[in-house]
């Protein structure tokens, strides 16, 4: 670079031959996390269950691989990273972006139902979390990024979902994903003297392409955003790029919201 002034800031963003692993990296808003990194030089490995679902997503894209893995088994996720390790070395970043679920009404859920709930967003996790700390301290630096919602900083509301009440956010979700939040603040205050950041992402409405087919709903969506409307995929990419690379060196503990303003009124 002409300018050595300039130098140090050149390339705060690149991840360049970093390697970082995404669960449930090839769903609707995973799959432009995933792209976002990998524009960025990032070594991605897309952890899930479903590799054909991960070759639809990705057709013959360089520096992405994936490895199969169950968030909810910890002996999965353990044979995982070890593959992760042995494949292309040692994590440098940590996206947990999968979850699970299983029921919808508020008031009807059976026990099982709310715990496979809190299992599928807070429970993956802390187990995704606690397998890969040997390989960010044998590293001696390392990124962890959670993913929660904005179900776990406000309330739904229910007006929104009055004629599409398929659509209703149940309680399990929002307990689980305000879980992930304090999960990350615990966990940066832990591992912050150890060179390991975790933070947090919320995303607002995102809502997928089918959900887009009911007009009545996403007008219902777009009128409590400030901005007007609903995101985009790729909106979200840029927040990860950030946590993930040396521009974010200094954060930690941080839930980032990515809403369009929704969470804001």
């Amino acid at each position: 670079m002409a300018n050595p002034a300039l130098a140090s800031y050149a390339n705060m963003f690149s991840l360049h031959e970093q390697v970082v692993m995404v669960t449930g990296g090839y769903g609707h808003l995973g799959k432009a996390v995933v792209l976002g990194l990998a524009a960025h030089g990032a070594k991605v490995m897309v952890l899930g269950r479903n590799e054909d679902s991960f070759a639809e997503a990705f057709p013959e894209l360089e520096n992405l691989h994936f490895q199969r893995c169950d968030v909810a088994n910890t002996e999965s996720v353990k044979e995982a990273y070890a593959q992760v390790r042995a494949q292309l070395g040692l994590p440098a970043v940590l996206v947990n972006n999968a979850f699970y679920s299983r029921g919808n009404q508020p008031d009807a859920l059976t026990d099982d139902e709310f715990a496979f709930g809190l299992d599928g967003s807070l429970g993956s996790a802390y187990r995704c979390i606690r397998e890969v700390l040997p390989y960010l301290r044998e590293r001696g630096a390392g990124k962890i990024i959670n993913v929660a919602s904005m179900y776990g900083v406000v309330a739904p509301d229910f007006a929104a979902y009055e004629a599409t009440p398929q659509f209703t956010n149940p309680p399990h979700y929002g307990a689980a994903k305000a879980g992930v939040i304090q999960l990350t603040k615990y966990f940066a205050s832990y591992l912050g003297p150890q060179n390991i950041q975790v933070n947090c992402v919320t995303p607002g409405a995102f809502p997928s392409p089918g959900v887009q087919q009911h007009p009545e709903f996403m007008q219902q969506l777009e009128q409590r955003i400030p901005l007007g409307r609903i995101g985009q995929p790729q909106d979200l990419a840029g927040a990860f790029v950030f946590l993930a690379s040396s521009a974010s060196d200094f954060v930690t503990g941080h839930n980032l919201v990515v809403d369009g303003g929704w969470t804001i009124r």
